[in-house]
């Protein structure tokens, strides 16, 4: 009943990667990165599928850590931002969560507060992203603080890369060399490895590593790679035609009829939009799956709607199935004809989808 716009969340695809992601090192653990409502997954439902297996979870910030701790989940948080505010520190401490700390004036904080149980801190080294993380001729003085103090239990050494899913690049080799000087001296475990890291680079996987993307069935890489290819679409997002049109050569489809057809052509119009989170930018000729067929898109995105070439799909007619990305075309192979990544397709889904969960 009802529209037919649908994201189905297969909770076996999700364990399998992260299994994958554990495989890769298996006597080390994996943060789970559901931040983000889980990439637009629903972190609640995902987290309480992987909570048997799963080491930990990742998440932004305290709101989204709040959340799944008032749902029930009981693993350790990771909140990968930190704290914002020194009025956070306190349901840290009480809510066991993990905390990164990125600067020295979080450590000035940390010393001055009053706390019922010291925290575990993710102290974030900034190697070359130059996003957070505390500098590298600082790195040492920041540990060596909060080692020294009461309100801080188990430390852990953290960075993050900015290239890892491009192998020809020289800014992982100078990442891993800066954070590796850095650390020398330092006795703790470590955590360095994003989805592109864990997959792609073995002196990468250290005691803890920090699988996302990977997770959600998306591989971080532009070419085939033998692990990433082992990945289990997670959403599968489809909806179905409404109406079909058979149109002529010369007339237009959609908004500023961005389309002319050449040819007589069989167009069917499928309810999904970008108010639904599909995007708007997706240019003429996106794959799309009707009936099991692979076609295009063809014609302007709009509000609610969006426009397909039916005109060599078999058994083409209105309720006939669409998928825009899932089990039989990956998001991966979607995104770029929106200028876009996997990431920002799956968050941009709205609550107007329905959500389905199996497995």
């Amino acid at each position: 009943m009802g529209r037919a716009a649908t994201a189905t969340i297969n909770l076996e695809a999700f364990r399998h990667n992260y299994r994958l992601a554990k495989s890769v090192a298996p006597e080390q653990q994996a943060v789970a990165i559901i931040k983000a409502d889980a990439y637009g997954h629903g972190a609640i439902k995902l987290a309480f599928a992987l909570e048997n297996e799963a080491d930990a979870f990742g998440v932004a910030c305290i709101e989204e850590a709040l959340e799944l701790r008032e749902a029930g989940i009981k693993k350790p948080i990771l909140l990968l931002e930190g704290f914002f505010s020194e009025d956070e520190l306190p349901v840290i401490s009480d809510q066991n969560f993990w905390c990164a700390v990125h600067s020295l004036e979080q450590i000035d904080i940390i010393e001055r507060s009053q706390l019922h149980n010291p925290i575990n801190i993710w102290l974030k080294m900034d190697s070359g992203m130059h996003r957070l993380g505390v500098q590298p001729q600082d790195y040492q003085l920041a540990y060596d603080r909060l080692r020294s103090l009461p309100q801080v239990n188990d430390i852990v050494l953290m960075s993050h890369f900015a290239s890892a899913d491009d192998f020809s690049s020289p800014v992982n080799a100078h990442q891993i060399n800066c954070f590796n000087e850095i650390t020398r001296n330092i006795e703790a475990p470590v955590s360095i490895a994003n989805s592109a890291a864990t997959l792609g680079h073995d002196e990468t996987r250290r005691e803890f590593q920090r699988p996302g993307i990977m997770l959600y069935g998306a591989t971080p890489f532009a070419e085939s790679h033998p692990l990433a290819d082992q990945l289990q679409s997670v959403m599968t997002l489809t909806s179905e035609v409404i109406a079909i049109r058979d149109l002529q050569p010369g007339e237009g489809i959609g908004y500023s009829h961005r389309f002319v057809c050449d040819q007589p052509t069989k167009v069917g119009t499928v309810a999904m939009g970008y108010a639904d989170g599909y995007p708007r930018h997706a240019k003429d000729g996106t794959p799309v799956i009707v009936n099991g067929q692979r076609t295009r898109i063809i014609g302007r995105v709009s509000m609610d709607m969006l426009t397909v070439d039916l005109t060599h799909i078999k058994d083409a007619k209105v309720g006939a199935k669409v998928e825009l990305w899932g089990d039989q075309l990956p998001a991966a192979e979607v995104a770029p004809y929106a200028d876009t990544i996997p990431y920002t397709l799956f968050t941009g889904i709205t609550r107007r989808v329905h959500k389905k969960y199996i497995g």
